[in-house]
């Protein structure tokens, strides 16, 4: 943990001597989900390459920046492109950017991702506020040595998903008269997409969406005791009894078409938080 705490501190160094901005809200941005950050008032922008510590992304649509700017004077780090079991990082790199947000002071995640709906009354395009996760990835970011001033052994997991932010999120969306879903959220490792009866299971055991990132980066955000919002991108149906081969180019198509309703949500909520 001695380790951890190091690299925690020489990754805030390093940003502290880029940019003495000081974020209060933290963002990550999901695949084809990159535009929040047109919508940034830029301060400074930093290549993941530059930030010492830090996994670089490797997949299509993932810029790989650290933004830090403001919404709505609210001062914010953006994180354009995350980082993913199946590229290779473990659960503890995955998650080492919300350790350092937290150490630059960061109170509040919101985290979006795209995924596949698997609720039969979900079609593709549809935004869902995730009320509660499902980690299937099969690891977890808490293993190991626990030190106690960066978070409890034993983080309760009651309520990872903040409902005042939840409650926010969906009277944004009845404001501004876009329709949203409410539902839980499986993760797998992937990168293959999900076989006929692996979607059923998955839908039996009560997830609506499924995808392959964020429950590591919320579970880190819950030991840091941060509030957290989270934001699904529905791009493709994943009905077992009528499953259609995936193309991934459709995929970030009907990301970048959902992702304008997205990004309004999301620049609301930090304006009002």
């Amino acid at each position: 943990m001695q380790d951890l705490k190091n690299k925690i501190e020489e990754a805030y160094k390093s940003l502290t001597e880029k940019t003495k901005h000081q974020p209060e809200v933290g963002i990550i941005l999901g695949t084809g989900l990159g535009a929040l950050a047109n919508e940034i008032e830029k301060e400074t922008e930093i290549s993941y390459e530059d930030i010492p510590h830090f996994p670089v992304s490797t997949v299509e649509s993932h810029a790989g920046r650290l933004i830090f700017g403001t919404i709505g004077n609210k001062p914010v780090v953006a994180m354009q492109g995350r980082f993913h079991y199946y590229e290779g990082y473990s659960m503890q790199q995955i998650a080492f950017p919300v350790r350092v947000m937290k150490r630059l002071g960061v109170k509040t995640l919101l985290v979006s991702n795209a995924c596949g709906g698997m609720n039969p009354i979900y079609t593709p395009g549809d935004i869902m506020i995730i009320t509660d996760h499902i980690n299937l990835l099969g690891d977890n970011p808490l293993i190991g040595a626990n030190d106690d001033s960066l978070g409890p052994r034993f983080p309760d997991m009651s309520e990872p998903y903040t409902k005042k932010l939840i409650e926010l999120a969906e009277n944004i969306a009845l404001q501004e008269k876009l329709k949203v879903q409410k539902g839980v959220y499986v993760a797998v490792s992937g990168p293959c997409l999900e076989t006929r009866a692996e979607y059923r299971f998955l839908r039996n055991i009560g997830a609506d969406v499924v995808g392959m990132s964020t429950i590591p980066e919320v579970i880190v955000a819950v030991h840091s005791e941060m509030n957290v919002l989270g934001l699904s991108v529905v791009t493709d149906a994943c009905f077992p009894d009528a499953l259609k081969a995936v193309d991934i180019s459709e995929i970030l198509k009907i990301a970048a078409e959902a992702e304008p309703k997205l990004t309004l949500i999301m620049k609301r909520v930090v304006e009002q938080i």
